[in-house]
């Protein structure tokens, strides 16, 4: 399929963490099923931009055999309803969310800037992407009637000094990282999509998102 141009594409890389157990959820969050796909799919779909990472960990296999060509983006990227897919295997899935993202960031061109979003938030309309997208600062963090959310936006300066930390300090945590930085590198932008702010880790979440 040949990649075209857009009007509102957008320069970010779209990092989609989905490494985890999904214990509360039972199954595999990215495979639940969504209008009629997977919800990793509408995830990738409702990106405004061309390049995707997706980190998978535990159940690996399970989204290979429900989407195989996920298996072939470990090898090289595979295009999928206009974008460019990847897929990184995290081989120490049991240190995290923050080794999930610290094994997609090595695969990433060191001069992007990356939107990190855990697989069980969904992605905010495109206006909202967009206006993330392009607000310039070294971290960018949607807040939503005074909740922060996600995706967060992570300039090169910030995410390539998190390739190298030990993944053995039970501290490290992306948020905790962020807080240590200078505030004047943190902007916090208020959006209109609340999306940012949910969290589907329970079939009754999922249940109560797919019936609004």
């Amino acid at each position: 399929m040949t990649i075209k141009a857009k009007k509102n594409l957008i320069s970010s890389t779209l990092i989609l963490l989905s490494g985890g157990k999904s214990s509360r959820m039972g199954t595999p969050k990215g495979l639940l099923r969504h209008n009629n796909t997977f919800w990793v799919l509408t995830q990738i779909e409702t990106f405004i931009g061309l390049d995707v990472f997706i980190g998978l960990g535990y159940d690996s296999q399970l989204y290979f055999d429900a989407i195989p060509w996920l298996k072939e983006a470990t090898k090289t990227s595979m295009t999928y309803k206009g974008k460019r897919v990847r897929t990184v295997i995290n081989s120490t899935p049991e240190f995290g969310l923050f080794s999930n993202l610290q094994s997609v960031l090595k695969h990433v061109i060191t001069s992007e800037q990356v939107l990190v979003l855990p697989i069980d938030v969904p992605l905010f309309n495109k206006e909202e992407q967009h206006k993330l997208s392009t607000h310039v600062n070294l971290i960018v963090i949607p807040k939503y009637q005074h909740k922060k959310g996600h995706p967060i936006k992570i300039s090169p300066e910030f995410w390539l000094s998190l390739l190298n930390i030990n993944l053995n300090d039970a501290n490290i945590r992306l948020d905790y990282l962020i807080k240590k930085r200078n505030p004047s590198e943190i902007s916090i932008i208020e959006v209109s999509d609340g999306l940012c702010t949910q969290n589907l880790n329970t079939p009754k979440d999922w249940q109560t998102f797919i019936s609004s």
